[in-house]
């Protein structure tokens, strides 16, 4: 991702935006505003931002409700800002796509690691979308994840994932029968390891397996849980 990133930031204290926008600028990024939810959708449907920092409360139209009817046209990578640390809230935001949160008070060097980290991950699978030479599918019994198309069948049934619910997916069954711990997780999928909560990956992995299993029990099946451990990818034949 190159520096000239551009990024919305969007919360309804113009203390908060100015403090981003600070230490973002410093990194190069182009950063633009606005302070309530009307406003952020209509930027964000109107720009192609490489990131979003998207306050959950804000007037006008909560983050959850932009946040729904961006997806529905538009996959630009999300953070969740919010007040509200419970897990009902997170999971809200993920719900409907949101591909990270942070929960306030947060430290600015911490929404500087997760943007980055964020941007690393567009980028790559940008890059490998419209460079890879070669047809990537991974194909299991009752599923398959064309990695290149970013297209996952269950059953040979599409299943709409967000892009940090395909991610956790694809790097699970790239290799499978391997215990992956949540922290491993974290850093890989994620790519973070000193701010991350483990619950994230608990989270995705909850969520994950609801849309898998809307389509296929057996697709969802192969997600499994190693108590005390973490996750890995099972195949049945």
């Amino acid at each position: 991702m190159s520096e000239e990133a551009k990024i919305l930031v969007v919360d309804d204290e113009e203390r908060i935006r100015r403090l981003l926008k600070l230490y973002l600028s410093r990194e190069g990024y182009e950063i633009e505003e606005a302070a309530d939810g009307q406003e952020a959708l209509s930027m964000s449907l109107a720009t192609d931002y490489d990131a979003i920092l998207l306050d959950l409360m804000l007037p006008e139209m909560d983050g959850v409700e932009v946040c729904t009817k961006l997806r529905e046209q538009k996959a630009t990578p999300v953070i969740m800002l919010t007040a509200k640390g419970e897990e009902s809230n997170r999971v809200q935001g993920f719900e409907v796509g949101a591909d990270d949160y942070i929960v306030k008070p947060f430290s600015p060097r911490e929404v500087v690691l997760r943007v980055k980290a964020l941007l690393r991950r567009s980028s790559a699978t940008k890059f490998l979308k419209t460079e890879s030479d070669s047809h990537d599918v991974l194909v299991y019994p009752h599923l398959s994840i064309d990695k290149d198309a970013h297209r996952v069948l269950a059953d040979d049934t599409e299943v709409n994932l967000t892009p940090k619910e395909y991610e956790l997916l694809y790097y699970l069954a790239k290799t499978p029968d391997k215990v992956f711990d949540r922290e491993e997780l974290l850093k890989e999928v994620w790519e973070y390891e000193f701010f991350g909560d483990l619950r994230t990956v608990d989270t995705h992995v909850k969520r994950l397996r609801e849309k898998l299993n809307k389509v296929s029990e057996d697709a969802a099946k192969m997600i499994v849980t190693v108590w005390g451990v973490g996750y890995k990818f099972e195949v049945n034949e």
